[in-house]
């Protein structure tokens, strides 16, 4: 087979990168080209997007992929969910898109539930209900009677608005789509009623591609300044999740994944969507993956725990190496003090090691006297609350889990994920930590005609990524642990 490279576009919350692949017998190489930043503008009390930065910010990614002196096959982006551009009709885009974190939509749920209940949203869509879900945010500009929004014929989420400013083609991509609460995951149409009920007209947004799907090649204008020529861009999973669980490298559908970072987010695939009342109370989501697949997955606080108190002891003075921290983790007494990760003590305290410290003795138990017990107190109740969903993911997976694959950064803890593995009691494949990128890239491979199956693309990662094996250790230890993580979280 003939080398291919494909550029991707890899944007988080604060920050961006480009990222060149190339495929050569059946392997695939990365290099990263630029990183930039991806900062929120606040202009007054509103949070926005600088959707024009992260252009120039594009265009000097096209620059430095001509400097690589290879043949770019095709370009795919990917970005966090829900945001969304509002669109004229002439096509400018307008104003600056609001982010997630805008304080505009607070409250904005339980006001939209008095026209349609919570249950029938969560019933025609299967996503967990958050104040920033695009569906609360139309319905605040809608209430807000903003301007945009009255002059919008057309909206776009965030990668299909960039991959708008590369080719002046429009699409909305599956996977983001998904994102947004208005999605039905069972005929992957968005639900007109939501929209109405919210005051917005149904047709501001277009009909739905899926992953793959060639949106167009580059502007005549951006062909020329960057030399790169009418390069296609193709539509990957534009959601990153998406895109990462694209990369898990299994061999098979029983798996479970863990993508860990700041936040942790769990699940299965599935071929279809599980929405019952169940999944309702235990506040599971439903988000489309490629191929026609839902991502059935939860939620978890994940290294925030740590980074905070991190930030703290750095005010002190005192900053640790990573290897340092898994030292410290192992040295301290196990099962001292256990936590609930996901509890609301923990979401944005003024002192994270006070607020595990108020949670421990509200708890009965001795709080964390040194670092190294509070390190170890957060690895041993993440791994413990790993094993509390899978265990919900498990009742209600179609097919028996045989492991679970941990991708992202937080697989490049050997300790967090030998402990997980110990908690969960199957075994923990760790990596790839670039899922996200990998994913996009493959499924540009795929658009390609470089691979033909998710299964095909999953083969090549695994043969090209290094990937660690855990196996459970010290399972009686760790059962027991968990009873009595069970009998502090359930009755906190």
């Amino acid at each position: 087979m003939k080398n291919k490279s494909f550029l991707a576009f890899d944007l988080g919350a604060t920050s961006g990168r480009s990222i060149l692949g190339t495929l050569e017998n059946n392997r695939l190489q990365m290099k990263e080209l630029t990183r930039f930043p991806n900062q929120m503008l606040q202009i007054g009390n509103h949070f926005h997007w600088n959707i024009y930065s992260l252009f120039e910010h594009f265009k000097a990614a096209l620059a430095a992929a001509k400097q690589e002196d290879v043949e770019i096959s095709s370009i795919g982006i990917d970005t966090w969910g829900v945001d969304f551009a509002l669109i004229a009709k002439d096509g400018t885009i307008l104003g600056a898109p609001y982010a997630y974190r805008d304080p505009h939509t607070d409250g904005m749920p339980a006001k939209y539930f008095e026209i349609v209940s919570r249950e029938k949203v969560y019933g025609l869509t299967g996503i967990q209900v958050m104040n920033f879900n695009s569906l609360y945010q139309l319905f605040a500009l809608k209430q807000a009677n903003n301007s945009l929004l009255e002059a919008a014929s057309e909206m776009l989420f965030m990668p299909d608005a960039l991959s708008y400013l590369l080719t002046g083609n429009k699409v909305v991509e599956y996977t983001i789509a998904s994102t947004s609460q208005i999605l039905n995951p069972k005929t992957k149409q968005f639900e007109s009623q939501l929209l109405e009920a919210a005051g917005v007209s149904p047709s501001i947004l277009g009909p739905i591609v899926m992953p793959g799907h060639v949106i167009g090649t580059l502007t005549d204008t951006l062909a020329e300044e960057s030399e790169l020529g009418k390069v296609p861009v193709i539509a990957v999973a534009g959601h990153d999740t998406g895109s990462a669980v694209a990369a898990v490298p299994a061999e098979n559908e029983r798996f479970a994944y863990l993508s860990s970072g700041t936040w942790s987010l769990m699940g299965i695939e599935v071929k279809d969507a599980i929405i019952n009342d169940e999944t309702f109370a235990l506040n599971f989501t439903n988000e489309g993956g490629i191929e026609g697949t839902t991502r059935f997955l939860k939620n978890i606080t994940g290294m925030w725990l740590l980074e905070q108190c991190l930030k703290e002891w750095k005010k002190e003075g005192i900053t640790y190496a990573y290897e340092k921290l898994v030292k410290m983790a192992e040295s301290a007494p196990a099962f001292q003090t256990l936590i609930d990760p996901d509890h609301v003590s923990f979401a944005n305290p003024v002192s994270m090691t006070k607020a595990i410290t108020e949670y421990c003795l509200a708890t009965g138990q001795p709080a964390p006297s040194n670092h190294a017990e509070f390190v170890r107190c957060i690895f041993e109740s993440l791994s413990l609350k790993y094993k509390y969903v899978l265990g919900k993911i498990k009742g209600l997976a179609p097919f028996p889990i045989e492991k679970l694959h941990v991708i992202g950064g937080g697989s490049k803890n050997p300790l967090l994920n030998q402990w997980t593995a110990n908690a969960i009691g199957i075994p923990v494949i760790a990596g790839p930590s670039e899922a996200t990128s990998i994913g996009n890239i493959m499924i540009q491979a795929k658009a390609a005609g470089c691979v033909e199956t998710l299964t095909e693309m999953r083969q090549i990662i695994r043969e090209s990524v290094h990937l660690e094996e855990f196996l459970p250790e010290n399972s009686a230890e760790w059962e027991a642990a968990y009873q009595r993580f069970l009998s502090i979280v359930e009755n906190k």
